[in-house]
């Protein structure tokens, strides 16, 4: 671990990312890729002193209220979170401020936070999206080794929608000859379903690879998958998008089984609500006037 002094906090689209690095070691991390220019070790987390600081001046000071988000390249539930507490103590600007919030994890240390969602989401909106990759929990810690498990995420989208807050799921990545089956894109969906999840991310069924994390996702293949290298080595040389042999068939099965389950799975449908601020006092107050 290490401190930095950051220069500001929020991307344009109103993104935060509070940590860089990652222990929880998944094989195909993207966030391992040399576009991004980390100029440290992954695994050696780096902590923006100032981004409290910078959270609140920022929110303090803008024209209009939107949705936060967090987690697109750093979960905010690593296990130093828990000692550190970025995560919380932005939570609570958030909902100082009234501003809404998505939050992305692999973890059920989200739950620690649920008070703070359900008051973020009585205001306006809270919705916690969970990445599910595979309904195997063996597979499970062989692909994500340091976190939560499918069962542990699954739990956590029950608990949160007793809490009343929304959950999408991210069905990514789907990795070929390891977990693109049939059988694995139909359990996840099962699990959405009775977890009572809003909607399911898709973008394919396959994965990226660029420099940087395709040479730790081959040396993974080499240490857990014996053999799948060259496999991908032949049919995808240096492809960026890998999409699985199966990918027409099973992308068919992942739309016929989400309009089943109800669940959302138009992705602009599912971006879209999640940017979406909603005033829910003004829209309480709206109805009234109604009446």
């Amino acid at each position: 671990m290490h401190y930095v002094k950051a220069k500001g906090i929020l991307s344009p689209n109103n993104g935060m990312n509070l940590y860089r690095g990652c222990l929880h070691g998944c094989i195909y991390c993207d966030s391992r890729s040399r576009c991004y220019c980390m100029e440290h070790d992954f695994e050696d987390i780096e902590v923006k002193e100032n981004a409290i600081e910078l959270l609140e001046h920022t929110l303090k000071h803008k024209r209009k209220k939107c949705m936060i988000g967090t987690g697109a390249m750093t979960d905010p539930y690593i296990p130093l979170e828990m000692e550190i507490k970025n995560t919380r103590k932005a939570l609570a600007l958030i909902e100082q401020y009234g501003f809404g919030v998505t939050v992305q994890t692999k973890s059920n240390r989200v739950l620690r936070d649920v008070d703070l969602l359900q008051k973020i989401n009585r205001k306006t909106k809270s919705i916690v999206q969970m990445t599910l990759t595979t309904y195997d929990e063996n597979l499970c810690r062989k692909i994500e080794p340091n976190v939560s498990t499918t069962k542990e995420r699954f739990e956590t989208l029950k608990e949160m929608q007793t809490a009343g807050i929304p959950t999408v799921v991210w069905l990514s990545p789907i990795l070929p000859f390891i977990n693109d089956t049939k059988e694995n894109i139909v359990g996840i969906l099962e699990l959405c379903r009775e977890a009572g999840v809003y909607g399911v991310i898709c973008f394919g069924m396959g994965l990226t690879l660029r420099e940087g994390n395709r040479e730790y996702f081959y040396q993974q293949l080499d240490q857990r998958f014996p053999g799948i290298k060259e496999k991908y080595i032949q049919v995808y040389k240096n492809q960026y998008i890998v999409n699985s042999p199966s990918q027409h068939s099973l992308m068919e099965i992942f739309y016929s089984t989400c309009s089943k389950y109800g669940l959302v799975h138009n992705n602009d449908q599912i971006f879209e609500y999640l940017h979406q601020f909603e005033d829910k006092n003004e829209t309480a107050q709206m109805t009234l006037w109604d009446l």
